[in-house]
């Protein structure tokens, strides 16, 4: 897209008095690959900004994506070795593949994307801040705008850590809105922002703004309110990550508890105790015991018969009978 924006300075007469009125003439010619990518741009952007929390691994996922990638073309341009010796399909693949690994790695373990997430947020907004800060004031030493990034991002990361629902429906909310913000600017044909940051880094000083470089710029806090209260009262209400990987673990230890239990024999079930063997004459009844008394004393009819019962199998009223061995001390009789 070639882009033509032209500041028009009006002087009267010989003395070149500067009225600082800004025209925009653009003339836009949109190719078809830069378009596209606008496009799908500024849809995350829109999906970020109003549906963010609901979408958590997505956003951690695309926050260890851009992570990588982002490391990877800094690491090109610092070394212009790699830059000439590597063609472009082999660094755009590279860059692919850190970018999906750093990717993964953050969707799976939502502590690391969670400190990829605040440390993007403080460095968004610090960036911001400082970008609107340079149209007024210089800001040298290079170490200045470097400290001062650095700061916002440990900041926000040790916030993001401790309250993790409310950091990251915001930095969804400020994330899409910078997008937006960035593509917006892209289609009016001027991108200034972004080399505003460059120039602040260089040290060198920033081109004035604009009202519509204001108009543009004043996108993203707006938008970030407005997909902060979408998201704390409608998309984001009820729902919880902490609590969708408390139930995934719950399900999973459920599952491998039951195939463990399906696997080993129920060693845990108390076997009955085998039957008592009970043998002729193990137990007397208390009537035979009383009557065996009685013949004792020499009440009985004869001791022939007594003889006789002293070989009986009895085994009368098992349940109240006593426990008696027919070795005890019997009585011997004779005729």
């Amino acid at each position: 897209m070639e882009v033509t924006s032209v500041y028009v300075t009006e002087g009267p007469g010989v003395d070149l008095a500067e009225v600082d009125i800004c025209t925009l003439e653009i003339n836009m010619k949109y190719e078809v690959i830069p378009s596209i990518v606008c496009s799908v741009c500024l849809s995350f952007g829109l999906i970020y900004c109003f549906f963010g929390y609901r979408c958590f691994k997505m956003v951690m996922f695309f926050s260890g994506f851009m992570s990588g990638t982002a490391a990877v073309l800094l690491l090109y341009h610092n070394e212009p070795v790699l830059d000439v010796q590597l063609g472009t399909e082999t660094k755009a693949g590279i860059g692919l593949g850190v970018g999906v690994l750093c990717g993964l790695m953050t969707m799976l373990v939502s502590t690391m994307g969670l400190l990829l997430s605040g440390l993007q947020l403080g460095t968004l907004l610090s960036l911001a801040v400082l970008v609107v800060i340079g149209q007024f004031h210089s800001l040298t030493p290079v170490w200045v705008p470097l400290s001062t990034v650095l700061a916002a991002g440990i900041i926000t990361t040790v916030l993001t850590l401790q309250w993790q629902k409310l950091f990251s429906i915001f930095y969804t909310s400020v994330f899409g809105a910078t997008t937006v913000m960035l593509c917006v600017d892209y289609l009016m044909a001027t991108f200034v922002l972004p080399d505003q940051v460059y120039d602040m880094f260089c040290q060198v000083a920033p081109r004035p703004l604009c009202w519509f470089n204001w108009a543009i710029t004043g996108i993203c806090p707006t938008l970030t309110l407005i997909g902060v209260l979408v998201q704390w009262r409608f998309t984001a209400k009820g729902v919880s990550h902490t609590e969708a990987a408390h139930k995934k673990l719950k399900k999973h230890g459920k599952k491998q508890k039951y195939r463990e239990s399906r696997r080993r024999p129920q060693s845990h079930r108390r076997r009955r105790p085998p039957p008592l063997k009970r043998y002729a004459g193990d137990v007397l009844a208390p009537s035979y015991l009383q009557s065996l008394k009685e013949r004792q004393m020499g009440t009985g009819s004869s001791t022939s018969s007594v003889s006789t019962i002293t070989h009986a199998l009895i085994d009368f009223d098992f349940e109240t009978g006593s426990m008696v061995p027919l070795t005890a001390a019997s009585p011997v009789f004779t005729v």
